[in-house]
């Protein structure tokens, strides 16, 4: 075994539990590159045990396993082109677009919108406690978009057109995995749909198929010392990473077969 590619084979499997990389189409590809290293069941079970949640992660070592790296990394530009396309479409001049955490595919897509001469501007949060929403306004933000990040607690005020704030016009959020009666994504994400659906702003979701499953999916338990480190030690915390959202909230979801209604998406993937 050569130490240099354990050495990488390692560092990616840490990296991807430390959430160091993130977004699960960052996470498969980073996935795909080590398993390719060392090609067997051993290392594809210590991959899956890195992330349990990733059900795209899952898809792209079944692939690995019948098809070559390059084929199965084709997939992934050819999905972002199609979603941004459909984005492209969703998106209205001179409005607002709300996310939250950080999505691949939502973030190209918004960029690709405004590569493609879309004039809009971009609601997204914090997302604690590991910020990922600062890394999605980090990148809006260099293409050129103008982006308002808000602190997680503020939601309620971002999706409700109070305190001055324009209002929003669109919820786009991304996802780790795609199920038969909903989603589940970043905490945070429920109570999104929750709010968008009380103000009637339209809610989708931005996802590349090869997410779907139709196994469960458990909510990964963070931990504890990303929310508060060396906290007292009779005080209890709970920190789990994601939560479920039903699909009776999604307006419409954005894959690389296009948009379709929630139900819609589903039966094409039975």
């Amino acid at each position: 075994m050569s130490l240099t590619k354990k050495k990488r084979f390692d560092k990616i499997v840490s990296d991807i539990k430390k959430v160091k990389i993130q977004g699960a189409s960052s996470i498969a590809k980073a996935a795909l590159e080590a398993y390719s290293l060392f090609p067997n069941r051993k290392t594809r079970k210590i991959l899956l045990d890195s992330r349990p949640t990733e059900p795209m992660m899952e898809k792209v070592l079944e692939m690995a396993e019948k098809y070559p790296y390059g084929k199965t990394m084709d997939h992934f530009p050819y999905a972002q082109e199609k979603i941004n396309n459909s984005v492209l479409k969703l998106i209205k001049n001179d409005k607002v677009i709300f996310t939250h955490c950080h999505s691949t595919n939502v973030s190209k897509a918004l960029i690709y919108s405004h590569k493609k001469g879309k004039r809009f501007e971009v609601y997204t949060t914090e997302t604690r406690p590991l910020y990922q929403g600062r890394k999605t306004a980090s990148e809006l933000r260099k293409a050129g978009i103008k982006v308002t990040i808000f602190v997680d607690s503020s939601l309620g005020i971002a999706l409700s057109w109070k305190q001055g704030f324009k209002k929003v016009n669109r919820v786009l959020l991304g996802a780790d995995a795609l199920l038969k009666s909903g989603i589940i994504n970043k905490i945070g994400s429920e109570l999104v749909a929750r709010i968008a659906g009380e103000e009637k702003v339209p809610f989708y979701i931005v996802a590349d198929s090869w997410k779907f499953t139709k196994k469960k999916v458990p909510i990964e338990q963070r931990n504890l010392n990303e929310v508060w480190d060396k906290a007292p030690s009779n005080i209890k915390i709970r920190n789990p990473a994601f939560e479920f959202i039903n699909k009776k909230y999604i307006e419409g979801i954005v894959t690389e077969l296009g948009l379709m209604t929630y139900s819609k998406f589903v039966k094409s993937m039975e």
